[in-house]
């Protein structure tokens, strides 16, 4: 695959998925916390769980030509399993990374004016990039580690994920039910491991709308915690690496 042929089929359309998994996602936290939203107060946890179950539905759906990663960690685990090859993951990061800052920018598009509405902007970090219950850095890594670890390990027992090759959608494996087997997967996460850190089990899906929310014109938004921004990185290629090398063991 040439450069300008691995760039049309795995960045962009990892950068369409990804932009479209982080729009839902964090759209779901703003449509909850922000007081002028039609839905203000009605996202609890579970709704939060299986928003981001169907984020990931629909981002994966649209962005099958690249096999639908969407998740660095993801894409590591897949490349030391030999399902991608390692030349093409600088590809599906450029993608990944992109893709969920520009999310992260359409959320405040869309809920412009309930922002600009909004007397409490010092707390609006939380709708666009995950928070710890407890902050204790070791153990939040620890706890993401773990959750991602569910996630990648279910999705390489499906392996292979490939890119589609000749316009055809890629293999998976003998998952049953596609891409929304993903979004099972993520909706028990979430209900099971999120209330711990979270459950960014991503590291695009946080560093991404956290660049995002870092560059927006919010005067009196909240100080970002960037001493804890590695938390949501380390944990889940941790998680990522275990899963595979423990794959690889067993088969």
């Amino acid at each position: 695959m040439s450069i300008l042929e691995s760039f049309q089929t795995i960045t962009i359309n990892e950068f369409i998925g990804t932009g479209i998994l982080v729009l839902v996602g964090c759209g779901i936290g703003a449509l909850g916390s922000l007081p002028k939203s039609l839905g203000f107060g009605a996202a609890g946890w579970m709704l939060t769980a299986f928003g981001w179950g169907m984020a990931v539905f629909v981002g994966a759906s649209v962005a099958w030509e690249s096999g639908a990663h969407l998740n660095p960690a993801v894409t590591v685990a897949l490349a030391l399993t030999g399902n991608v090859a390692w030349s093409t993951v600088p590809w599906y990061f450029l993608g990944e990374f992109t893709g969920a800052i520009v999310g992260g920018l359409l959320v405040y598009i869309v809920y412009k004016k309930q922002f600009d509405d909004h007397d409490e902007l010092h707390t609006t970090g939380s709708i666009f990039y995950t928070k710890p219950g407890v902050r204790s850095l070791g153990w939040n890594a620890v706890s993401e580690a773990i959750a991602t670890f569910v996630l990648v390990y279910w999705i390489i027992q499906q392996a292979p994920w490939q890119p589609a090759t000749e316009g055809q959608a890629p293999n998976l494996g003998n998952i049953g039910l596609g891409y929304a087997g993903v979004a099972f997967a993520v909706i028990a996460i979430g209900a099971g491991l999120g209330g711990a850190t979270g459950y960014a089990i991503n590291p695009a899906r946080d560093l991404g709308p956290r660049i995002a929310y870092a560059l927006l014109p919010l005067h009196g938004k909240e100080k970002i915690d960037w001493g804890y921004a590695w938390v949501p990185i380390v944990g889940p290629i941790a998680g990522a690496v275990v899963a595979a090398l423990l794959y690889i063991v067993n088969y």
